[in-house]
């Protein structure tokens, strides 16, 4: 380019006039946008995620699952002591 320190260079080598630098541009805009309109989605919805007596209520759970990892043994337990004469007869469904 053979330029002197007097010549503007041509309209045509001005920044705004590439569409590339646009579509480098946009990205990063994008997500400056994006990240504005999540904190202000975040600040008028806030979500109370965590209870006062969170430890409490997870010992609680963990107690409830326990009892829940038992139920088959206990029901295998509970059919086996079962005497024979208490034990229903098996229904028979009726032919179609």
């Amino acid at each position: 380019m053979n330029t002197t320190k007097n010549e503007l260079p041509a309209p045509e080598d001005r920044w705004w006039r590439h569409p590339l630098l646009w579509m480098v541009i946009a990205g990063p805009a994008l997500v400056v946008v994006a990240s504005f309109v999540t904190f202000w989605y975040a600040w008028q919805s806030p979500d109370s995620l965590v209870a006062e007596n969170y430890y409490r209520r997870g010992v609680e759970i963990n107690k409830t699952l326990a009892d829940k990892k038992l139920m088959p043994a206990l029901a295998g337990r509970n059919h086996a002591a079962t005497p024979a004469e208490a034990v229903p007869p098996p229904r028979r469904e009726a032919a179609p």
